[in-house]
């Protein structure tokens, strides 16, 4: 069974085609019904702006060999410092058939600036 979660505060991004970005407060409010994938560095991942809760660490470069380790059948976000990476990981992630993927508007320097929870 199909879960796709819809996101009210998708916006263009604007760097990357086809790939739309969600707010922090929004995925707070969703992030156990969807997946969570952190494409930064291990040491980012675990430094001082820490990871979501949940989020499963994937690296950018890895995600071409390691793409089939994500569910399709269910929403994923992506999350990196700043929105860069992860979108372009967004943006690979639907070229290879994933319908249902959003980029973390602002990253995790976004999500810090809110308090929002983090594991580090």
């Amino acid at each position: 069974m199909s879960q796709h979660i819809e996101f009210e505060s998708k916006t263009v991004n604007p760097d990357n085609e086809g790939v739309y970005d969600i707010t922090p407060d929004e995925l707070l409010a969703k992030k156990d019904l969807v997946n969570l994938v952190d494409v930064r560095g291990e040491d980012e991942y675990t430094g001082e702006l820490g990871h979501i809760p949940g989020a499963k660490l994937l690296l950018l470069n890895q995600l071409p060999m390691r793409i089939s380790e994500i569910e399709q059948d269910k929403t994923t976000v992506f999350i990196c410092r700043s929105g860069g990476r992860s979108g372009r990981a967004t943006h690979f992630a639907k070229e290879n058939g994933f319908t249902s993927v959003y980029n973390l508007k602002g990253g995790m320097l976004l999500w810090n600036e809110k308090n929002l929870p983090i594991e580090k």
